[in-house]
Parts: structure tokens; sequence; C-alpha cells
């Protein structure tokens, strides 16, 4: 009569454990959908808002690798004196405060469009700094030309920058 009882007990457990333990992987598998469900909503929200200001950083580094362009930069800066060496420095330190200035920008993009842009302006100055000690320049104006001669020639490293930006800002729209 034991082993009747315990039988019995056993057949009325057994499909209880069985029921309870696919009841609760149920509620586990459901209470996990629900987590990635709300990990998701608040990702979307948090992109939202994050787009905006990705796309105004991308808006300002437009503005400042047009404004460090060479033939936009050495109109707008007019020499102080006639030293070459005088506007070399005036023209790096405009290029250089502008980039201070839009410093922070590079937290909304990805490393490899911020080292871009860093070599665009690395390669302005390098530019710069390399007519200026050309033989051919004397004066500051004689620099102005001859940067401008030498732009006629070759794209501006702004202009490599700007095109490897616009794809960026097209791969995350």
């Amino acid at each position: 009569m034991d082993t009747t009882k315990l039988l019995e007990i056993l057949s009325y457990t057994l499909p209880s454990l069985i029921t309870g333990g696919v009841a609760y992987y149920l509620f586990l598998e459901y209470f996990k959908d629900q987590q990635k469900t709300r990990r998701w909503l608040l990702m979307k929200e948090n992109q939202k808002d994050a787009l905006p200001l990705r796309l105004q950083a991308f808006e300002r580094m437009v503005l400042f690798l047009e404004r460090i362009n060479p033939t936009k930069l050495l109109i707008r800066i007019a020499p102080l004196s006639d030293d070459k060496f005088d506007y070399e420095n005036l023209v790096i330190s405009h290029i250089e405060q502008e980039f201070e200035h839009n410093l922070t920008q590079q937290i909304y993009m990805t490393d490899e469009c911020w080292t871009i842009i860093v070599t665009a302006k690395n390669a302005t100055i390098q530019m710069i700094r390399k007519a200026a000690m050309s033989d051919r320049v004397d004066s500051a104006d004689k620099l102005r030309e001859v940067i401008l001669s030498d732009l006629m020639e070759k794209a501006t490293p702004s202009s490599a920058a700007l095109s490897y930006l616009k794809n960026e800002v097209n791969g995350f729209l």
C-alpha cells in the first residue's frame, strides 16, 4: 500500500512540477523579452535626442573644414605686415583657434572621422609652412599667391575630409 500511495502522490506531483517548470521558463523568457523591449525603447528615445546633436556636430565640423580651406582662409585673413613668417603664423593661429573652438564636437563622431578632420587640419598647416619655406616666397602677398597657385593643381585637404564627413552622415541617416 505504501508503494501505491507513493506512486499516486508521484503521479500528481510530477505533472505539477513539469507544469511549474514550464511556467517558470515561460515567465523568465517573457520578462527577458520585456526587458529587451524596454531597453530598445530607451535606446530609440536616446537616439532621437542624440541625432540632432550629432548632426549639429557634423555641421560645425563642415563649417570648420570650409573655414580652414586655404582658398577661403587666405582671402578672409589679410596680412598685417609684409613679413611672410608673420603672415604664416597669423594664418596658422587662426586655424588652431578655429580647431580649439570645435574641439568638443569629437564626442559625437567616430574616431576615424575625427582623425580625418585632424589630419586635414594638420595637412593644411603643413601646406602653409612648406609654402613659406619656399625660395620663391619673399613676402606675405607672395605667400598667398604661391599657396593659391599650388591649390589650382591639387585638391585641398579639407575637400577630402568633407567628402568623408558627407559619407559618414549618410551612413547614419
